[in-house]
């Protein structure tokens, strides 16, 4: 095992750059270029328990998934509206067998073009697509740092297509899965803030649809009683939103979920639906990201953590330590049940120091299964957990079984009961 610089001793800042280096999370090479971070393996299975939970949350919730490519026509981005109003933020254009295509810097087009590719009854309403899919933003170097603010995003990302009376509780539902997605990762919002156009932005002229829209978010806010903040100048271009704000440990605010009320891209592309009189509908565009960018995500969480991610998010959920060497065989055999069940497990061998040294190297494992002599011969171990608690040696199955369904909860308890100590 890594033996990291305790990221919870007293004083430690939690940068997630320096954390997530330390911790062999992530991270840059001037070769790759900036705001463009690669992910090392304990990041990578990070990354993909975050995507997993929000892919099986949104299929649960009714959601279909799709995948789109990241480049478009630039013809796509001039009818959504992006570049009149987003191309300061997009990278240049490129030329290719006589079109110009661009990197997309937004899923919204893309998903707007799936909806229309077929026809659509109001009996289908709501449709809700979703997608974890990369964007691109023109980020100036200045601006850039580690996993917060880069320039190849990847936005879990979804697109409700409703009619206009479906509208405030689709925006509800995704307020809760926002409340159900911050408790199941351990982070809380700061506030919640209804972002509205200001003086001088690039925004669609429609004073009309800014009022519907304004209003939808409003009564939803108000409705959910959710204490609430207006602040011009932080809406989309083409609509207002509900911002979802967190604190990082510096004491800055961003915001990492959205849900967002859009009459003007099913217009745009002449979206719409058969309703029950037999005639064609416009449906309105609900944007809703449960936990905004990946890198955004990540990076909040190693801060607020330490390191000590939730046992379903840690990137080694269990540590194998035999006592000895005579023990070794049934850590191994320890280790390959883990795998069957589907658990993140290493092994920390009597190699790798004495018993203590390992243990305090495996500090930010949530579970950590230590076979002696005694345990060996009886098939069990000694779970010891993050927290300090000791628990009473249990048979090898049972205790793995536990931490399975304990981890499939999704939830910040390392324990389901009061264990006795040892």
């Amino acid at each position: 095992m890594r033996d990291p610089r305790h990221p919870r001793a007293p004083g430690a800042p939690r940068d997630h750059r320096r954390l997530g280096r330390e911790l062999g999370l992530f991270g840059t090479d001037p070769l790759i270029g900036a705001g463009l971070p690669y992910w090392l393996p304990d990041g990578a299975a990070v990354r993909h328990a975050l995507e997993e939970y929000i892919r099986d949350a949104e299929r649960r919730a009714g959601y279909r998934h799709v995948y789109s490519p990241v480049l478009g026509k630039r013809e796509l981005y001039e009818i959504s509206g992006h570049w009149s109003h987003y191309s300061d933020d997009m990278f240049p254009p490129m030329d290719l067998g006589g079109e110009q295509v661009v990197l997309r810097p937004s899923l919204c087009p893309h998903h707007a073009v799936i909806y229309r590719s077929r026809s659509h009854s109001y009996r289908e309403l709501p449709l809700r697509m979703a997608e974890i899919g990369g964007m691109y933003r023109a980020e100036l170097s200045g601006v850039l740092g580690g996993l917060s603010r880069v320039r190849a995003i990847h936005l879990n990302d979804a697109h409700i297509f409703c009619t206009l009376d479906q509208v405030a509780d689709e925006a509800r539902a995704a307020l809760e899965m926002i409340r159900r997605a911050y408790e199941a990762l351990g982070i809380r919002a700061s506030r919640y803030r209804l972002s509205l156009p200001g003086p001088g932005g690039k925004y669609v002229a429609d004073a009309e649809k800014w009022r519907r829209s304004t209003a939808l978010l409003t009564a939803v806010l108000e409705d959910s009683g959710l204490p609430y903040e207006s602040e011009e100048g932080e809406a989309a271009f083409y609509g207002p939103k509900i911002d979802v704000q967190v604190v990082d440990a510096a004491g800055r605010e961003s915001t990492l979920s959205t849900v967002q009320v859009d009459f003007h891209q099913p217009e745009q592309f002449d979206l719409h639906y058969i309703g029950a009189d037999g005639a064609k509908h416009r449906p309105v565009m609900v944007h809703r990201s449960i936990v905004g960018s990946v890198e955004r995500a990540v990076a909040h969480l190693i801060e607020q953590h330490g390191g000590a991610f939730p046992a379903w998010l840690a990137p080694t959920q269990l540590v194998v330590l035999p006592v000895s060497e005579a023990q070794v065989p049934a850590a191994e055999r320890l280790l390959r049940r883990c795998a069957e069940l589907g658990l993140r497990a290493e092994p920390a061998g009597p190699e790798q120091g004495s018993l203590g040294a390992r243990v305090r190297a495996a500090r930010l494992v949530p579970y950590q299964a230590v076979i002696g002599a005694k345990e060996h011969a009886d098939d069990r171990v000694a779970l010891r957990l993050r927290d300090g608690r000791r628990l009473d040696p249990l048979p090898a199955a049972g205790a793995l079984e536990r931490v399975r369904a304990l981890v499939a909860r999704h939830r910040p308890e390392l324990w389901d009961a009061e264990p006795a100590a040892r």
